[in-house]
C-alpha cells in the first residue's frame, strides 16, 4: 500500500517536476579511464547523423505529457537488512541505467549539460537522448537528424544489405554489439567486454545484497545474476529465478528487451526494476496458470500452430515497483512485466508475469478514466474500471507464453524469423490473446469481480491510451493494427456528432477470434513478408483518430507517467 510521503524535500521535487515535466532524479555514474577503451568502442558509432534536421515545430509542447508520480510502497514492516539491501538493489539498478544511455545515444553527460533549456532538459532524460520516444523518435534537439533504427548497437552507417552480407557467426546475438575495427570491417563486441567495469561494479553490490537477502534462494539468484552480468550467460539465472516462490523483494537486472533494436530485434537493452511483492493480491491471481495449457487448446487456429505445451510453473503476482531504470524507465513506462524472453526456458518452465500494481493504478486514474470521459459514449463509460484494466494488462503477459515460440516451417525462433516485426506481432498477439483468455476465464467463472463488458470497453478505452505512444513503439504499432483491424470489423461504432465510441459486444468477440487467428498463424509460419504488410497497412493512424487523439492532447490529457524515485522517497538512508 502507498504511504503518503512526509518529507519536504520530496514534495519540492514533485512540486518542481510538476513545472518542467521531467523524470526522476538518478544518479549519474561517471566513466573511468579503466574503462576508456571499451568506451570509446561503445560510442565509436555516434548516433547524430551527418544530415542533422531541425527539430519538430512546437516541439515544446510535448514537455508536458508525461504526469509525476511519486513513486512509493509502504516499506514499515519490511527488516533493516531488508530495507539496505533495497537501498544496493537500486544501486545497481542506476549502473543500468547509464548503460542504456550508452545504448540508446552515448554518454549521457554529452548531451545534457548542453541543453539550456530546462524543460527540454527534463524531457532528454526521460527520453534517453534527444528523440521524443513517443512521437516516432523525431528529434526536439537542434542538431539531430533521425534516430538510428539500430539505436548505438551498430554503426551509424551500416545498412542491412551490409550486416546481412557479413558471414559472421553469432551476428544476431542477444549480448553483444556490431562495431567496425581499424579497417573498417565490422565486428561483435560482447556486453562484458564493453561495459566490463561497469558490469563489475553491479556484480559486486548484488554480491553484497546477497548477503543481506531473508530468502535464501533470493540470495542465490542476486549471485547467479551477478555472474551472468559479468559472462553474459544469463539461462542459468534465469531458470533459478523462475524457481523462486517465496521472495517478498525482488530485482529484475540485466540486458532483456529488444525493443530498442528496430533495425533488426536482435540485440538487448539493459535495465532493471526493484520491486516489493503485494501477498495479499498475489494469493488471487496464483491459480490462473494452471488454466494455459486448456487456454492454449482452445486458441482459434489450426492445431498445428498451437502444439506447443505452455508451462504450468509459471506464475503470477502482483508487485508495488520501488525503481524502474533503464530500458524500463524510458518513455512509457511498463505496468506489467512476462519474463523471461529465453525460448529455452519458457519451454521448459514457462515465464512468471509480474503486475506492477502502484505503476499500474497511477496511469488508470490519470490517464485512462480522462480519456474515457472524453471518447467513451456515456452509457458505457459505468464499464471502465480499475479491476477490469488491472485484468486486461494481467493477461496480456500471461498471454505471451500462448501460441508458438518456434516456427512450424523450420523449427527457428519465431522472433529470429521475423526480425524487426518480432516485437510488434507479439505485443499484438498478447493484446489479443489477453483478451481471448478474459473471455474465457469469464465463461468458465473463474473472474469474480464486474462482467465481461467492462473487460471489452476497457479494452477499447485502452488502445486510445497506447495509440498514442506512436510508431516508434512496438506496443503502439500493435495497437494502432487492431485499433484499424477492429473497426474494419465493426467492433465498435463512432458517433460522428460526439465523437465518442462504443463497443459492440458480438463482433468485437468475432474480431478477436479473427484477429488471434490471424496472428498466430503469421507466427507459425514465421512469414516475415505478411508480417511486414500486416504492420505496414493496419499499424497507421488515420485521419479520423488523429483528430480524436489531437482531443485528447487539447485536454491536456497526459500521455504517460513519469516517476519521481529513489532512496529519499522510500524513506531509505
Amino acid at each position: 500500500m502507498a504511504i503518503p510521503m512526509k518529507s519536504t524535500k520530496i514534495a519540492a521535487a514533485l512540486l518542481a517536476l510538476a513545472l518542467v515535466s521531467g523524470c526522476s532524479p538518478r544518479d549519474k555514474q561517471a566513466g573511468t579511464t579503466e574503462q576508456a577503451e571499451a568506451e570509446a568502442q561503445v560510442v565509436e558509432s555516434q548516433t547524430v547523423p551527418a544530415a542533422a534536421q531541425p527539430p519538430v515545430e512546437d516541439a515544446d509542447k510535448r514537455f508536458d505529457i508525461y504526469a509525476p508520480v511519486a513513486l512509493n510502497a509502504d516499506l514499515s514492516d519490511l527488516s533493516d537488512d531488508q530495507r539496505q539491501m533495497i537501498g544496493l538493489l537500486i544501486d545497481a539498478s542506476q549502473i543500468m541505467d547509464r548503460l542504456f544511455w550508452l545504448q540508446s545515444y552515448g554518454p549521457a553527460e554529452e548531451l545534457l549539460p548542453g541543453i539550456e533549456d530546462a524543460r527540454k532538459r527534463e524531457f532528454a532524460k526521460i527520453n534517453y537522448g534527444p528523440w521524443d520516444r513517443l512521437d516516432n523518435n523525431e528529434p526536439f534537439v537542434e542538431g539531430y537528424g533521425p534516430k538510428p533504427l539500430g539505436a548505438n548497437f551498430y554503426p551509424a552507417d551500416m545498412t542491412k544489405a551490409e550486416f546481412e552480407a557479413w558471414n559472421q557467426p553469432g551476428k544476431d546475438g542477444l549480448y553483444s554489439l556490431v562495431r567496425r575495427n581499424k579497417e573498417g570491417k565490422l565486428e561483435l563486441v560482447p556486453y562484458r567486454q564493453a561495459y566490463k567495469e561497469e558490469l563489475q561494479k553491479a556484480a559486486e553490490i548484488l554480491r553484497q545484497a546477497s548477503k543481506l537477502a531473508e530468502d535464501e534462494e533470493f540470495g542465490g539468484y542476486l549471485r547467479m545474476r551477478a555472474d551472468a552480468l559479468v559472462s553474459d550467460d544469463f539461462r542459468p539465472s534465469d531458470m533459478a529465478w523462475m524457481d523462486m516462490k517465496d521472495n517478498r523483494i525482488d530485482l529484475v537486472i540485466g540486458p532483456i528487451e529488444n525493443y530498442e533494436d528496430q533495425l533488426f530485434a536482435y540485440r538487448t537493452a539493459y535495465e532493471a526494476y526493484v520491486l516489493l511483492k503485494d501477498m495479499a493480491w498475489s494469493e488471487k491471481l496464483s491459480k490462473f496458470a494452471a488454466f494455459l495449457p486448456e487456454l492454449q487448446r482452445g486458441l482459434p487456429v489450426e492445431a498445428k500452430y498451437k502444439a506447443e505445451v505452455p508451462g504450468t510453473d509459471s506464475d503470477l503476482n502482483a508487485y508495488d515497483a520501488l525503481y524502474y531504470a533503464g530500458h524500463s524507465n524510458a518513455g512509457s513506462k511498463t505496468i506489467a512485466i512476462n519474463l523471461p524472453n529465453d525460448e529455452e526456458v519458457q519451454l521448459a518452465k514457462g515465464t512468471r508475469r509480474l503486475q506492477l500494481k502502484n505503476a499500474m493504478r497511477a496511469k488508470f486514474d490519470k490517464i485512462l478514466v480522462p480519456i474515457s470521459d472524453e471518447l467513451i459514449a456515456d452509457d458505457q463509460r459505468k464499464h471502465i474500471t480499475f479491476p477490469a484494466f488491472f485484468a486486461n494488462t494481467m493477461f496480456h503477459e500471461v498471454a505471451h507464453g500462448l501460441g508458438i515460440k518456434k516456427t512450424i516451417t523450420d523449427g527457428s525462433n519465431v522472433r529470429q524469423a521475423l526480425k524487426e516485426t518480432s516485437s510488434a506481432l507479439e505485443e499484438g498477439k498478447a493484446d489479443i490473446l489477453g483478451l481471448y483468455m478474459v473471455t474465457k476465464l469469464q465463461e468458465k467463472g473463474e473472474l469474480e469481480e464486474g462482467e465481461l463488458m467492462d473487460n471489452y470497453v476497457t479494452f477499447l478505452a485502452s488502445i486510445f491510451r497506447s495509440v498514442r505512444f506512436g510508431a516508434a513503439s512496438a506496443h503502439g504499432k500493435a495497437n494502432m493494427m487492431r485499433f484499424n483491424f477492429f473497426k474494419e470489423q465493426g467492433a465498435f461504432t463512432r458517433d460522428p456528432e460526439t465523437g465518442q465510441y462504443s463497443v459492440d459486444f458480438e463482433k468485437m468477440q468475432e474480431a478477436m477470434n479473427k484477429l488471434s487467428n490471424l496472428i498466430l498463424t503469421i507466427q507459425g509460419d514465421g512469414d516475415y513478408a505478411k508480417a511486414k504488410a500486416l504492420l505496414e497497412t493496419k499499424g497507421v493512424v488515420g485521419a479520423e483518430l488523429q483528430a480524436d487523439l489531437d482531443r485528447l492532447a487539447e485536454a491536456n490529457i497526459p500521455v504517460d507517467v513519469t516517476f519521481i524515485q529513489g532512496k529519499e522517497v522510500l524513506g531509505l538512508k
